[in-house]
Parts: C-alpha cells; structure tokens; sequence
C-alpha cells in the first residue's frame, strides 16, 4: 500500500512539472488516499499485535 502512494507521488510529481494539472492533482490525491489507508491498516496492524495474548 505504502508503494501506491509512493508510486502516484511520483506519477504526480511528474506529470506537474510537464503541466498537465489534471493528471498532477488526480494523482497526487490517490497518492494521499493511499498513505492514509496505509497509516490506518498499521495503525490496527499493530494494536491487533499488542493486544493478542501468547499462546499457552
């Protein structure tokens, strides 16, 4: 997931300094909606992890 919002980062660095503003903001807002689905599943990710209890 951390690779999708790294991938359209660039996608949108790219396309905003060739001017195409469109494709630039579109990306970058899948950039972010990916960062934020990422942060949330390790977020839970890790309170599953703290929260489990070992095996006997």
């Amino acid at each position: 997931m951390l690779r999708f919002a790294i991938l359209f980062l660039v996608i949108a660095l790219i396309a905003a300094l060739f001017g195409f503003g469109l494709i630039s903001g579109m990306a970058f807002l899948a950039a972010k909606i990916a960062f934020f689905v990422f942060i949330v599943l390790a977020v839970l990710t890790f309170l599953g992890g703290a929260l489990r209890t070992p095996p006997p």
